[in-house]
């Protein structure tokens, strides 16, 4: 089972990532100035998991990685940079299975 970890970053907003089950960091959030804010965010990640929430991408350097989209179009999380579009598509896979039952660890 995956989780989401909030964390605090140097200005003390807050942060989350999601995490696979094998621990490997899937999508890393905005800052949110407040914690409530920071669990609204999850919660919105834990459900906008149809295709239509990831909007793939590639980086000015070539490399693949994907936004998670809210149903308002607006940034949840965003990945790591990949070495191919086919382990770009594994890692959106992974965020749509681990996502919605993903528990939440508070590191603040």
């Amino acid at each position: 089972m995956g989780k989401y970890q909030i964390t605090r970053t140097r200005n003390e907003q807050f942060r989350w990532t999601l995490k696979a089950s094998n621990g490997e960091k899937l999508l890393t959030s905005e800052t949110y100035t407040t914690k409530q804010n920071c669990l609204a965010g999850i919660a919105s990640s834990k459900i906008s998991v149809a295709d239509k929430n990831f909007d793939k991408k590639t980086s000015v350097a070539g490399q693949p990685y994907f936004n998670q989209v809210a149903n308002n179009y607006q940034v949840l999380g965003t990945s790591e940079m990949y070495s191919s579009t086919t382990t770009r598509d594994v890692g959106i896979a992974s965020v749509k299975s681990n996502a919605p039952t993903a528990t939440i660890e508070d590191l603040t």
